[in-house]
């Protein structure tokens, strides 16, 4: 199982925890993009850190995944 609580400071960190974690449930970017009505391209986008991805289809893939956003002070858990 990847780590997937981590800090986040790009776009290539969300991407490749998206990633890591998809791959780890044996998911491919077909599956998730047919069980989200996400764009393969949006997905593998995504994944590659593009930096303008739309926020709430960043979320959106997110959910699917069974995965949340916890904003925290950096130094906190």
């Amino acid at each position: 199982m990847p780590k997937i609580n981590r800090p986040i400071k790009t776009a290539a960190d969300i991407g490749q925890l998206i990633r890591d974690y998809r791959k780890s449930k044996g998911l491919t970017l077909e599956t998730v993009s047919g069980i989200s009505l996400l764009g393969m391209r949006f997905l593998s986008e995504l994944e590659r850190g593009k930096e303008t991805a739309e926020l709430g289809k960043v979320l959106q893939a997110l959910h699917i995944l069974g995965l949340e956003v916890t904003i925290t002070p950096r130094g906190e858990e």
